[in-house]
């Protein structure tokens, strides 16, 4: 940046920009809930408590493909990565450009696809980058405060692209997103985890 454009910064940019340096991935997960707060479900990202609960169910071993929905700074992609076979991929998908910007230059992982657009999109996403369908999907994204329709024709999309007996897991604080899996998944087991700022309930739906 240069001398010219920081003085024609006011004296609050100069501050912001300094904050978000000081709190590295925090600052940019922040930023983009002040941004977007109807797409990003939380101002904090998830515990390690909250992670480890929430994966323990995948089969790693039989897992090609995973998908994430609303990933923000990547606070599950490294974990995901870590557990993932050599030959998987993981694609993440996010509406908003600062998270997947912030992941092209922080993960250098070739297993890693951050794309932007929406999950409502998921399918054709798949399909684009080879794969016929998803072993697991992951999703923190809050349906209950999405736009109209957006969460029912995410749920829907989900469920169709995922191979049987593959799982669509789903961390919210609120119980209503079950209300939208339970519509296209018989099966749905449930957990919750307290040691996350804000509490969350947990869930894991299986296509039969």
């Amino acid at each position: 940046m240069t001398s010219n454009e920081l003085v024609g910064q006011s004296l609050p940019q100069k501050a912001a920009r300094r904050i978000k340096r000081m709190m590295g991935p925090w600052g940019v997960f922040l930023e983009g809930f002040l941004r977007h707060p109807v797409m990003v479900g939380s101002i904090i990202p998830s515990s390690r408590f909250t992670i480890e609960k929430m994966l323990a169910p995948v089969k790693w071993d039989e897992c090609r493909l995973f998908v994430e929905y609303g990933p923000g700074v990547g606070t599950f992609c490294r974990p995901v990565l870590d557990r993932l076979r050599r030959d998987a991929q993981l694609i993440v998908i996010d509406t908003n450009p600062l998270y997947i910007d912030y992941l092209k230059a922080t993960i250098t992982d070739g297993r890693f696809v951050p794309v932007l657009g929406s999950a409502a999109d998921v399918e054709a996403i798949v399909r684009a980058h080879g794969h016929d369908h998803a072993d697991y999907v992951l999703s923190g994204l809050p349906f209950s405060t999405l736009p109209e329709g957006v969460g029912p024709a995410i749920a829907a999309a989900t469920h169709r692209v995922l191979r049987p007996g593959g799982a669509f897991l789903v961390y919210q604080f609120s119980k209503r997103a079950r209300d939208f899996m339970a519509r296209h998944f018989a099966r749905i087991d449930a957990g919750f985890e307290a040691l996350n700022v804000l509490p969350c309930h947990l869930f894991w739906g299986w296509k039969d």
